[in-house]
């Protein structure tokens, strides 16, 4: 396996700013490690995965596979493989010819050849299907064939390109399995791609989260959740996202606009926005508020419930809120509660740079 180095990476596709897809990414992947980017739509994240891959030029910065700088480097010398979000199957050949087919082109030898292909089958549960074409299995299957072809290269870096989101729900969870136990098993590098963030909260080692072209933050996934570096990392790692609060801090007081938000803060006369995960706000009806908390009166305007939890989204006079209850303490549609927000798990952020204010 190998290690994979971006060192101030760049893509442009001209000199407008508009055009600048990838934005100075320095970011290690090292051998063996399972890295997953992650951001929305138009974030640069495929763009970074297919310069690593060679399908794209890279404009400025370096590219290695372990110590070889490989930004002029053909894809097919770089000893990488890529799953693609729509499979890439050969429609006319059978399973198991789809899977050889990068083998049969390096011209290994025959037994070798069926011995890979036989493994990798096994491996993936596609034993019985190695006959069947592509247009006679189902959207797992495909995409396991896909990740089989892959596999039998015993290429140094696997890269995925948002392999999972053709799927159902239950048929992506089901290969989220597969591709993690794969990881373990083969010990391999791999670089994901994603947007969703449940998929990269449960693959990765690390994940590097991308917005407008650039890296925001790359940590493990409890340290992205508990610790994010900014407002943007903050709001995109974890469903429903963080609930924002703006408000000033006078003379060690923490208050809102309205002032129905008000306490002790560990900052002195600055404005901040506050950031509170939805588990955090807690009913005070419930008899589970934390020790140290600051009471806000809401409505409740919505409620989802989600079985073993239930969403309540209510209405402040600051703002909406999300908040993640037990479905034993959930009140009515347009009943007046209060949110107890706990105090030691509340996160503050510059208004005008965004960033994570550390405490």
């Amino acid at each position: 396996m190998a290690s994979v180095t971006l060192e101030g990476v760049r893509k442009a596709y001209d000199s407008a700013p508009a055009n600048i897809v990838v934005r100075d990414v320095s970011l290690r992947v090292d051998d063996g490690e399972f890295v997953v980017l992650v951001g929305p739509s138009g974030c640069g994240k495929t763009t970074t995965l297919r310069m690593i891959a060679g399908l794209e030029s890279v404009t400025g910065g370096r590219l290695l596979i372990d110590d070889r700088v490989v930004n002029d480097v053909a894809p097919k010398d770089r000893d990488i493989a890529m799953v693609f979000q729509n499979y890439a199957l050969y429609p006319h050949m059978t399973v198991r010819e789809n899977m050889a087919f990068a083998l049969v082109l390096r011209k290994l030898a025959k037994p070798d050849i069926i011995s890979r292909v036989a493994q990798t089958a096994e491996i993936l549960g596609l034993t019985d299907v190695l006959d069947r074409t592509p247009k006679e299995l189902s959207g797992g299957q495909r995409q396991r064939v896909a990740i089989g072809r892959a596999i039998v290269r015993q290429p140094r870096v696997f890269l995925f390109d948002e392999p999972l989101s053709n799927l159902d729900a239950k048929l992506r969870l089901e290969m989220r399995r597969e591709i993690a136990r794969l990881h373990r098993e083969l010990g391999a590098t791999m670089i994901y791609v994603t947007h969703d963030q449940v998929e990269a909260m449960t693959l990765g080692d690390r994940i590097a989260v991308m917005n407008r072209g650039a890296v925001q933050q790359v940590d493990a996934p409890r340290a992205l959740y508990d610790r994010p570096a900014n407002r943007f990392v903050a709001t995109f790692i974890g469903s429903p996202a963080m609930n924002m609060i703006n408000g000033t801090i006078e003379r060690g007081i923490f208050r809102t606009a309205t002032g129905a938000l008000a306490f002790d803060a560990p900052y002195e006369n600055k404005g901040v926005t506050l950031g509170v995960r939805p588990e955090h706000l807690v009913p005070l009806s419930s008899g589970r508020a934390p020790a140290r908390a600051a009471i806000i009166r809401t409505r409740v305007e919505l409620i989802e419930p989600l079985g073993s939890e239930v969403l309540l989204h209510v209405r402040s006079p600051d703002g909406e809120l999300t908040a993640r209850v037990a479905p034993d303490v959930t009140p009515p549609v347009g009943t007046e509660i209060d949110l107890a927000l706990d105090l030691a798990h509340v996160h503050y952020f510059d208004p005008a740079t965004e960033q994570r204010i550390p405490t």
